[in-house]
């Protein structure tokens, strides 16, 4: 991170600060505070643990922010809980607080994640399969490639890959955006099968709502030697298990499985308006197997059983 970029970073968190705490430089033992991107699959996962936690009687927090500035507001003790730790893709971000020791790798929330370059079906039949093919089709591509929010570890992985000339990619642009703006060009341009090739990953409605292929070639260096395949973590401010121990006793339980993500984005798809929480309870109520498990030796914030009290909210909802 540059100079200039670690003074924002600074200047966001105490920011972050003010908004989660009125001024208050540390959290009350009631308090959590999640930090999260504005990805629906993030989002949701989020929105569902600080419903759960609220009902157990916390005053649970989430505010939107980059990916830097989370971890950043988490090293700093302006955030503590982070649902959306994407690897190995945000290792060039995250590392660098784990060898500190400021924020700590804590738990795999949603393991058989996607997260690397992708095209629709009709340019991976017309040859373009491998980050090798992109350049070879590059007057096709308009020489761009379509990443989202600025900040993101995918854009700086694919900003990387362009500055580095991997696999020829030398003359691309990057061109960054909000993950619906991003989605809705794949759209457009799939409707008259343009060509492009943009960031995507599962779990994500797009996997339903759009025929596409994700691309082999990744790498260590890349989006990882798995052709992309992740594992997303559940990271926390170092400390924060210790001070909030039935609180982490959640966050260790709380798996949350793709197909739930996938299905809950089909569902705020198809239904416009809806809250990423509204449809995630509707879910929830058929499939009450998961949060009993996510709950399993939790209690409320006075010691009863969390697990009834959560069903009393969830079917109030």
């Amino acid at each position: 991170m540059t100079g200039y970029g670690k003074k924002l970073a600074l200047i966001l968190a105490l920011v972050l600060a003010l908004a989660f705490s009125g001024g208050a430089a540390f959290a009350k033992d009631d308090k959590v505070r999640f930090v999260y991107v504005g990805w629906t699959c993030v989002t949701t996962k989020t929105d569902v643990a600080t419903a759960i936690l609220k009902s157990l009687g916390y005053d649970a927090q989430a505010l939107l922010v980059s990916v830097p500035i989370a971890y950043e507001a988490m090293s700093s003790n302006e955030a503590d809980v982070f649902l959306g730790n994407w690897m190995p893709s945000m290792k060039t971000i995250a590392d660098a607080y784990f060898e500190r020791g400021t924020v700590v790798q804590y738990t795999p929330i949603m393991p058989g994640a996607k997260y690397t370059l992708a095209v629709p079906t009709y340019a991976w039949e017309g040859g373009l399969k491998h980050f090798d093919d992109i350049a070879g089709f590059g007057d096709k591509l308009g020489w761009k490639i379509y990443g989202i929010e600025e900040g993101n570890d995918g854009n700086e992985i694919i900003q990387a890959m362009i500055d580095a000339d991997m696999h020829d990619l030398g003359r691309f642009e990057l061109v960054p955006s909000s993950e619906p703006a991003m989605l809705g060009q794949v759209q457009s341009f799939a409707r008259n099968e343009q060509w492009i090739v943009f960031l995507g990953w599962s779990p994500h409605s797009m996997n339903e709502n759009i025929d596409m292929k994700y691309l082999d070639g990744s790498t260590a260096e890349t989006f990882g030697e798995n052709d992309g395949t992740a594992v997303v973590y559940t990271n926390i401010r170092a400390g924060f298990d210790t001070e909030q121990p039935n609180v982490a006793r959640f966050l260790k339980n709380y798996r949350v499985p793709v197909e739930m993500i996938n299905q809950i984005m089909v569902t705020l798809h198809d239904n416009p308006g809806m809250k990423p929480i509204e449809a995630a309870a509707a879910w929830l109520k058929k499939n009450p197997e998961l949060y009993r498990a996510w709950l399993d030796g939790v209690t409320t914030t006075d010691g009863r059983p969390a697990l009834p009290v959560w069903e009393k909210a969830l079917a109030d909802m």
